[in-house]
Formats: C-alpha cells, sequence, structure tokens
C-alpha cells in the first residue's frame, strides 16, 4: 500500500493519499480510479467487570493467585484487552474490549480520562491535607495530585471520600493517601471516564455493552476507530485484466 501512495496511484475523497493518513469507514478510498474495500475489523467488545479484593489482572500470576482473564467469555480470533489496572487489594470496575485502539483511546495519559475513587480511611482528612492533595505532593516516581476529593462521611475507621484523578500510575491514589500519613484501609474504583460502575452490578459479575452503548461510548471520547486497509496489497483492489497474448503463425 505504500508503494502505490508513494507511486500517486491511492487518493482518499478525491485527493492524493499520503503514507500514515487516518482513513475512517465512510472514507472513499480509491485506487487507480477504482475504489477500493476497506477491511473492517470486527465490531469492538466491550465488557464492564466488578472486580473483587484477592483477584490480579494478569493472564500468568507466577504466585498462582485468581485472574480476572480466567473468569471471561472466551473468544475466538480476539482476546480481551484490560483498560488499566486495579491492584490485588483494590476493587471496582474494571474495563475490558477487543479494540487496542479504543483501549488506547482510554488509557493513553495525553487523554486525561478521569478515574473516580471511592476510598476508606483509617482517621480523617485536615482541610491542609485536602489541599496538599488537591494542589499536589511528591511521590518517588514524580509529582501527583487528586483533580478532585470529597468528604462523603462516616467515623473513626470506616470514614470515606470520593476522589477523582486523571492518570493511572501503579498505586497512586494509595500512595497519595499515605504521603499526608493516612492509610487506606478499602479503595474501589466506581468510574473510568463515561462510564460508571452499575450499581446492580455486583462483585464478580459481568455486562457486556450492547451496539448502542458502545455508539454512546465512543461518542463521549470523540473517537472513531481506524479503518483496516487491505492486509496483502491488491487483495481486494481491482486490477485490469491482463492483455492476451497475440497468436504467432507456425513456423515463425
Amino acid at each position: 500500500m505504500e508503494q502505490w501512495i508513494a507511486a500517486g496511484r491511492v487518493s482518499v475523497n478525491g485527493e492524493p493519499a499520503a503514507v500514515g493518513m487516518r482513513v475512517s469507514a465512510g472514507d472513499r478510498v480509491q485506487v487507480d480510479g477504482r475504489p477500493l474495500r476497506l477491511q473492517r475489523d470486527a465490531a469492538a467488545r466491550v465488557l464492564l467487570y466488578h472486580k473483587s479484593t484477592g483477584e490480579i489482572v494478569s493472564r500468568d500470576d507466577p504466585e498462582g493467585r485468581p485472574e480476572v482473564f480466567d473468569k471471561l467469555p472466551r473468544l475466538r480470533g480476539a482476546k480481551w484487552i484490560a483498560v488499566g489496572r486495579l491492584d490485588f487489594n483494590t476493587s471496582g470496575l474494571l474495563i475490558f474490549t477487543t479494540s487496542g485502539e479504543l483501549a488506547n483511546r482510554l488509557m493513553h495519559p495525553r487523554h486525561k480520562i478521569e478515574r473516580e475513587y471511592a476510598v476508606r480511611v483509617l482517621g480523617e482528612l485536615s482541610e491542609e491535607q485536602m489541599q496538599m492533595l488537591r494542589t499536589g505532593v511528591q511521590l518517588e516516581d514524580g509529582p501527583a495530585h487528586l483533580d478532585s476529593i470529597e468528604d462523603v462521611g462516616g467515623q473513626g475507621s470506616n470514614h470515606w471520600y470520593n476522589v477523582v484523578l486523571s492518570e493511572g500510575r501503579n498505586r497512586e491514589v494509595r500512595r497519595l493517601f499515605e504521603a499526608v500519613n493516612l492509610k487506606v484501609s478499602r479503595l474501589m474504583r466506581v468510574r473510568f471516564g463515561p462510564i460508571a460502575l452499575p450499581s446492580h452490578l455486583k462483585r464478580g459479575q459481568m455486562r457486556e455493552l450492547d451496539e448502542a452503548e458502545i455508539g454512546r461510548l465512543l461518542a463521549a471520547l470523540e473517537f472513531q476507530p481506524q479503518a483496516a486497509a487491505p492486509k496483502t496489497p491488491g487483495a481486494r483492489a481491482a486490477r485490469p485484466a491482463p492483455s492476451k497474448p497475440s497468436r504467432q503463425r507456425r513456423g515463425s
């Protein structure tokens, strides 16, 4: 395909194509003036899973701990991709998809997708500590902060906060609270971007989004999956019929 583009044989919506150009499913692609049928990837599937504590987001845990992937539906010709991770002692919303593009759109730091957690701590934050978490503290892998924090009540060892941050470093919420001398006793992810953990989805249960729900998710993310060009150049492009060899007279 790159050779065709370099030779000026490929156009997209009537304009010369360039190497690396994004092509969507609705674009009109032509080779030598003839339509090129784009291969469509199988429709993305999205699965919501309510992770319990004591499960690991891995396919091969050397310690033999329960793995969330063992509980997911089996796939043929595709695989489930975890959108972010939750550590062994954290519960809540996990998102899985078969689309690498969608997983990258949700996880890549440049998109700053919000993650919301319910946090139970041993003790209570002062207003000064809450302000420190909002403005930022220094962790061993760099500065970090919460986008927002809300005190939702409780007493003693059962005090809860709702926190939001826009990145997903390892154990980041726990380390933020440790930086202000409070220990997290329970951590639960309740939202990832536009997807909230359904209230009816109990621990260990899962639910797959239907086509309409996936459409709303893509719209909320302002994301359009890229169409895939044919894997083998010429596999689907119309080619001119070979010219018939001229007959030669016998004895010539």
